[in-house]
């Protein structure tokens, strides 16, 4: 990714809206859908700044590694933990582990062998072991947003499954998430576009705007396993080994 945009993820990763409420999503999507055995050894894959570091810990036994040696110094500072360098699919550190869960969160679009990713690390899983997986959605979304990213793809729940099935794995659960935002991404996106504006779409919002905007997509934890929404900005993936029938 852009310099800048591993900046912004440091100062607002803990304050700025979508952060903070995915971190809740994310929470609520382990404890009710990954459900994580006591004692859990758990990976975060490309752990960025280390915004979820901390939420991670309280979960289980983390491990973590990063490609970006300036986000790796910044998450350690934040955590107190030792974060290797590593590189998907190719370089997965902390060899001599395996995990109950390993967490890609937002970072399977950055990598173009998307599929060799899913498979090297099903490989690190445990028995009964997870991928959770959360991605960008809707490729007719792309925007300046991805490019500044570094975004190879965004995704449908259709691309996500024939990727899974394809690395040999099962999608357990996959949906839709921050859909009740849709509407006001859509609109933003298509004034940028008009008017020409190159600012990053993840600027931190007024204090009583970043509130309500959190308030929103939050709220959506609380509904998930019920509802099948089918469209999203982001989607939410478990995934596990298929079971060997011998």
């Amino acid at each position: 990714m852009d310099r800048s945009v591993y900046e912004r993820m440091n100062e607002q990763e803990a304050s700025h809206w979508w952060f903070s409420a995915r971190r809740e999503i994310i929470r609520k999507t382990i404890q009710k859908l990954v459900r994580l055995p006591d004692n859990a050894k758990i990976l975060e894959a490309g752990c960025g700044t280390g915004g979820n570091l901390q939420m991670l810990q309280e979960l289980g036994d983390l491990d973590a590694f990063e490609y970006d040696q300036g986000a790796r110094k910044i998450a350690e500072s934040k955590t107190g933990m030792s974060i290797p360098f590593g590189e998907l699919p190719a370089r997965i550190p902390h060899e001599t582990n395996n995990y109950d869960m390993i967490g890609l969160f937002d970072v399977l679009e950055h990598i173009e062998d998307d599929l060799a990713t899913l498979s090297k690390l099903s490989e690190r899983l445990n028995e009964g072991g997870k991928i959770f997986v959360t991605v960008p959605a809707l490729p007719w979304l792309w925007s300046r947003h991805d490019e500044q990213h570094h975004h190879y793809r965004r995704y449908t729940r259709s691309s996500l499954r024939k990727t899974v099935n394809d690395a040999g794995l099962h999608l357990k659960y996959c949906f839709y998430v921050n859909y009740l935002l849709l509407p006001v991404v859509i609109g933003l996106r298509a004034g940028k576009a008009l008017i020409k504006s190159s600012a990053p779409d993840d600027t931190l919002p007024p204090r009583w705007l970043n509130g309500a905007l959190y308030q929103v997509f939050a709220a959506e934890q609380y509904l998930i396993g019920r509802l099948g929404i089918p469209v999203g900005l982001s989607i939410c993936a478990v995934l596990e080994k298929p079971e060997d029938r011998r």
